[in-house]
């Protein structure tokens, strides 16, 4: 009966040369990750405004912060422009999955809200062809988003979210709250869909607050406890100026873990003028 010889043990050159190798790859892998890491951020930072738009009245600030680790970058994002009209549009969004392909959906869709836009003067029907336009790329990928659109003649904001967190306001003498309008499904789902538009007149001094759920949500952390902070602290500063609000808002990710990215924006406003509406 023959004996099957046991299989030698590796030599210490052996073992050396396999851990060169693993650490090699790992090494590769690692450089690759950081390397998308890095084209994500690129992208993002070019992608997002250098300044917002305001009328006397009425001042946006907005801020940005990544997750604590660097791996979940270029989900969500905000903007602000002028129309036509002389109203303000601001919209704020956020981008299912990160990394690159997220940051590049993420133009698409701020670039595509802006088009629509100059050509459609209600929020809900900018929400709806843009939504049919992302469902027409067909890339596999859906954002939440808040768009508003402020007429500084009416001295009014409207508003429509497609899967989105719901805004907090608060105002000078004291009352605050959630703007939990009614919404549509998330944008790059299904053609065809719908978004409520809902109206808030300024005739109080205060702040309308819109952010991304990696403001308020972390895996130990629910929403509504982060919404109630943010309520809370929005209301404590409702007079700032709205950079000072962005950044008490945006502090509220601490309690998150900063797990996601986050976003915050801000519109700062008067009461309303004398002669609005």
């Amino acid at each position: 009966m023959l004996r099957r010889r046991p299989p030698r043990s590796a030599s210490a050159d052996d073992l050396l040369t396999t851990l060169g190798r693993l650490t090699a790859q790992a090494r590769e892998g690692a450089e690759k990750q950081r390397a998308r890491v890095e084209l994500a951020e690129a992208l993002q930072r070019e992608m997002l405004p250098a300044a917002l738009p305001g009328v006397p009245g009425l001042r946006a600030a907005a801020t940005y912060a990544p997750a604590r680790h660097g791996l979940d970058i270029g989900g969500d994002w905000y903007d602000g422009f002028r129309l036509s009209d002389g109203s303000l549009a601001f919209c704020i969004g956020d981008v299912q999955g990160h990394d690159v392909e997220a940051a590049a959906f993420m133009g698409q869709i701020r670039f595509g809200l802006r088009a629509v836009a100059g050509h459609a003067a209600d929020p809900g029907e900018v929400l709806s062809r843009a939504n049919d336009l992302l469902v027409s790329v067909d890339c596999g990928l859906f954002a939440t988003c808040t768009f508003v659109r402020f007429d500084p003649a009416a001295w009014e904001l409207r508003s429509a979210r497609a899967g989105h967190v719901p805004a907090v306001w608060a105002t000078t003498d004291g009352r605050c709250g959630l703007a939990d309008d009614p919404g549509g499904l998330p944008l790059g789902i299904v053609p065809g869909e719908c978004y409520p538009v809902s109206r808030h007149r300024f005739a109080t001094a205060g702040a309308f607050v819109l952010l991304t759920d990696g403001v308020v949500e972390g895996p130990s952390f629910p929403i509504e406890a982060g919404l109630t902070q943010v309520t809370r602290l929005v209301s404590a500063n409702a007079d700032g100026d709205p950079a000072t609000v962005a950044d008490v808002a945006i502090s509220v990710a601490e309690f998150t873990g900063h797990t996601d990215d986050s976003a915050v924006l801000v519109l700062r406003f008067d009461a309303a003028p004398p002669g609005a509406g």
